[in-house]
C-alpha cells in the first residue's frame, strides 16, 4: 500500500499533522498502537485538567461564606471524579476519531516499525503484518516518563502520572519527587482534597524554568495552601513497606527519613525512540532525542519527527504546530515560517495557577538586553478582587532600546488563558507603544497586564 504520508503516532503531534496534509489534498495513513490522541488526551493535560477543575469546585464550596453563600454537607466522592475525567478524555478521544473520517484519514491500530526507503512494517493490533510505502513518513511517538535509578514506578505504592490520574482511594501523605509541570499540578489536586503533600525538587527552586520572580511567588502561595516544598534536595532511595514508602531525602549534604502512604516520580520524560527501526535509517538521535531540522526533517530523506520524541519544550501545542509547518513544507505551501521556539507559551494549571512565554529577566540580561520590567499585582484588579483572586502577579519584559516584548510571565487566576495575549504580541513582532494603547475591557484580570506593561514605562495607573 503506497501513500502519500504515513504518521506515526496518534498523539497532538499526529493526528493534527494527519488533518493538516489531508486537507492539502494528500493521501494519508496515521498509525496508532493505543488511543487517538495520545498522551496528552488520554492520560495527560486533558484528563488532569478535569480533575483539577474538581479540585477548584471543591475549594470554592469550601470558602462558600466568605462570598455570602451557604453550603451544607459539601464532600467529594473520588470514584466520581476520576470517573469524571475519564469520561472527558473518551469524549475528546471518540472527537478526534470522528475528525480522522471526517478528513479521510486512514487509521491503522497497530505498532509501527521504519524498514528503510520510507517503508514502514505494521504489527497490527489485530496480530496480522502488512507493510507500507509513502513519499513521506512523520514519527510522532511521544514519550513516557522517565524513572531514576532505585525510584522506579511499580504502578502501585510509587506512581507515574498514569496511576496518580485514578487513584482507588486518597492517601493520606503524598510525596512528588519534581516541581515541573506534571509535579506541581498532581502536588495540586492533592493538596486541595486533603492529603498532606510534599514536593522535593533537586533545583534550588520550584518550576525552575519559570522567571525567578514568578516562581518564588508561586512557592510562596503553594505553602499557604498546605504544601511543603523542600527544594535544594534529592530524594536518594525509596524503602517499600506493604502499604507505604520511606524515602531518604539528602538536602545540604545531610539525609532523612519520612515515610508517606504514596510517591509521584515527576522528574521529565524519555523519548519512544526503540523498536521503531531507527536502526534501519540514518536518522541521529542526540541526547535521547531524535535530532531535527527547523522543518521537522531527520538526516533520513524523507522522514520527519515532531513532538515530545525531538527537542524540547514538550507541549503538546509545540507538536501539533511543529507537525502542520512540517507537511505545509512537504507540500509547498507559500510563506512557511520555521517554528519560533521564544514564542511557545507554557502553562502550569496549579492553584494559582503559572503562564509565561519569551525569556525570564536572568535570560534577558545574560542575553546582553538592557531591559525594562514592569510588575502589576492582582491586589490592584478590581476583577481579581470581586472575583476573589486578589493573589497573583504580572510580569513583563522589554528591550530598553527597542521597546521589543521580551517576555512575559504571570501566576495566578486564569493566567493560562491571558498569556495568549502576550504571545499574539510576540509573534506580531509588537513594542511597547502598541501594546500602552491597546484598549483592555474593564473589568477584567487582563488590565493587569496592561498595569504592567504601563509599569515598565513609569506609568502604571492603579499601583
Amino acid at each position: 500500500m503506497t501513500q502519500d504520508i504515513i504518521i506515526i503516532g496518534g498523539g497532538p503531534g499526529g493526528y493534527v499533522t494527519a488533518i493538516r496534509a489531508s486537507q492539502l489534498g494528500m493521501k494519508v495513513t496515521l498509525v496508532e498502537r493505543s488511543h487517538l490522541g495520545g498522551i496528552c488526551l488520554n492520560w495527560g493535560c486533558i484528563p488532569t485538567k478535569a480533575l483539577l477543575r474538581s479540585a477548584e469546585a471543591y475549594t470554592m464550596m469550601k470558602h462558600a461564606a466568605s462570598y455570602g453563600l451557604t453550603v451544607k454537607d459539601f464532600g467529594f466522592d473520588l470514584k466520581k471524579i476520576v470517573e469524571r475525567s475519564r469520561g472527558v478524555s473518551a469524549q475528546l478521544s471518540a472527537g478526534v476519531k470522528h475528525l480522522m473520517k471526517k478528513n479521510k484519514v486512514e487509521v491503522i491500530e497497530g505498532t509501527a516499525k521504519l524498514l528503510g526507503k520510507c517503508k514502514v512494517q505494521v504489527a497490527k493490533n489485530d496480530e496480522t503484518t502488512i507493510e507500507l510505502s509513502a513519499k513521506h513518513i512523520v514519527i510522532a511517538t511521544g514519550a513516557r516518563p522517565r524513572a531514576l535509578p532505585g525510584l522506579e514506578p511499580d504502578g502501585k505504592l510509587v506512581w507515574t502520572y498514569k496511576e496518580a490520574m485514578v487513584p482507588d482511594t486518597l492517601p493520606k501523605s503524598l510525596l512528588v519527587i519534581g516541581s515541573g509541570a506534571i509535579g506541581i499540578e498532581f502536588a495540586s489536586f492533592y493538596n486541595a482534597l486533603g492529603v498532606a503533600v510534599t514536593v522535593v525538587e533537586v533545583m534550588d527552586r520550584i518550576m525552575p524554568v519559570e522567571d525567578e520572580e514568578i516562581s518564588a511567588f508561586a512557592r510562596k502561595a503553594l505553602e499557604k495552601r498546605g504544601l511543603k516544598i523542600i527544594t535544594g534536595a534529592v530524594v536518594k532511595k525509596l524503602d517499600k513497606a506493604k502499604d507505604s514508602v520511606t524515602a531518604t531525602i539528602e538536602q545540604g549534604g545531610k539525609a532523612s527519613q519520612t515515610t508517606f502512604d504514596r510517591v509521584i516520580s515527576a522528574v521529565g520524560i524519555v523519548a519512544n525512540i526503540e523498536e521503531i527501526g531507527l536502526e534501519n535509517t540514518k536518522v541521529v538521535v542526540e541526547k535521547g532525542h531524535i535530532k531535527v531540522n527547523e522543518w521537522s526533517a531527520t538526516d533520513e530523506a524523507g522522514v520527519y519527527a515532531i513532538g515530545d520524541v525531538t527537542a524540547p519544550p514538550w507541549l503538546a501545542h509545540k507538536a501539533s504546530h511543529e507537525g502542520i509547518i512540517c507537511v505545509e513544507k512537504i507540500a509547498g505551501v507559500k510563506d512557511v515560517h520555521p517554528l519560533d521556539l521564544g514564542n511557545i507559551p507554557g502553562c502550569t494549571y496549579c492553584t494559582p495557577q503559572v503562564a509565561s512565554v519569551g525569556l525570564t529577566e536572568a535570560k534577558a540580561k545574560a542575553a546582553g538586553y538592557d531591559i525594562r520590567v514592569g510588575r502589576f499585582s492582582f491586589m490592584g484588579n478590581g476583577k481579581a478582587i470581586a472575583m476573589g483572586e486578589p493573589e497573583g502577579l504580572v510580569k513583563t519584559i522589554f528591550d530598553a532600546k527597542t521597546g521589543a516584548l521580551l517576555g512575559a510571565h504571570m501566576v495566578g487566576a486564569e493566567v493560562t488563558e491571558m498569556i495568549q495575549g502576550f504571545t499574539l504580541g510576540r509573534t506580531l513582532e509588537t513594542t511597547e507603544a502598541e501594546l500602552m494603547h491597546t484598549v483592555f475591557p474593564h473589568p477584567t484580570i487582563s488590565e493587569s497586564m496592561h498595569e504592567a506593561v504601563l509599569d515598565a514605562y513609569g506609568r502604571v495607573v492603579h499601583m
